[in-house]
C-alpha cells in the first residue's frame, strides 16, 4: 500500500472516531482556530517597530581571574547596550579594560614598585606608617589647624597671597 492511501486511511478512521464525539470534536478544531484569531488580533493592534541589535560589554567570569572579574562588574554596572558590536566580543578575549581607572593604578603602581628605588619608596612607607597610625579614629574631630605648626607657611600663604578676608582663612583652618 502507498504512503498516501494509508495516511488517508488513517486520517478517516481518526475522523469516524472523532465523529462520535461531537463536542471533543469542535473543541479540537475550534480552540486552534481561537488562539490562532488572538494572535492576529494582538499583530494588528500592536504593529512591529524597528529595534537595533544589542551588544552588551562583555563580563569576564570568576575564572578568567579576579581583576578582570571585578573590572566586568564595576565597569559594566549599569548594563549598557551599544549598536555596534563591542571590543571584547572576539573569540579568546578576556578583558578590554585596558583604559579604566583600576587597571591603570595597578599598572602605575607596578611602574613605581618595579623602579629601582622602589625599595626605597618602601622603606619610607614604613617609615610613615607610624605617624599615620597616630591619627585619630574617623569618627574624632580635628581641624586642620590641629595639623599645622603655628603661623606656618600654609596659613601666611592664606593670608597674605590670597584675596581672601581673614575671618574666612580662620574658618578654613578651623575646618
Amino acid at each position: 500500500m502507498a504512503v498516501g492511501t494509508q495516511l488517508g486511511l488513517l486520517l478517516w478512521k481518526n475522523f469516524i472516531y472523532r465523529r462520535r464525539q461531537r463536542i471533543q470534536l469542535a473543541i479540537e478544531i475550534l480552540w486552534p482556530l481561537f488562539l490562532f484569531f488572538i494572535l492576529i488580533s494582538v499583530r494588528q493592534s500592536h504593529p512591529p517597530f524597528k529595534q537595533h541589535e544589542c551588544h552588551f560589554p562583555n563580563k569576564a567570569l570568576p575564572s578568567a581571574g579576579t581583576l578582570p572579574w571585578l573590572q566586568g562588574i564595576i565597569c559594566n554596572m549599569n548594563n549598557p547596550c551599544f549598536r555596534h558590536p563591542t571590543p571584547g566580543e572576539a573569540p579568546g578575549v578576556v578583558g578590554n579594560f585596558a583604559g579604566s581607572i583600576l587597571s591603570r593604578l595597578l599598572a602605575e603602581a607596578r611602574q613605581v614598585l618595579l623602579r629601582a628605588d622602589g625599595q626605597r619608596l618602601l622603606r619610607s612607607f614604613t617609615r610613615i606608617l607610624p605617624a599615620l597610625r597616630r591619627f585619630p579614629a574617623s569618627g574624632a574631630q580635628r581641624r586642620v589647624r590641629d595639623y599645622l605648626r603655628q603661623n606656618e607657611t600654609f596659613s601666611w600663604f592664606l593670608r597674605t597671597n590670597t584675596s581672601l578676608p581673614p575671618a574666612l582663612v580662620d574658618e578654613l583652618m578651623g575646618a
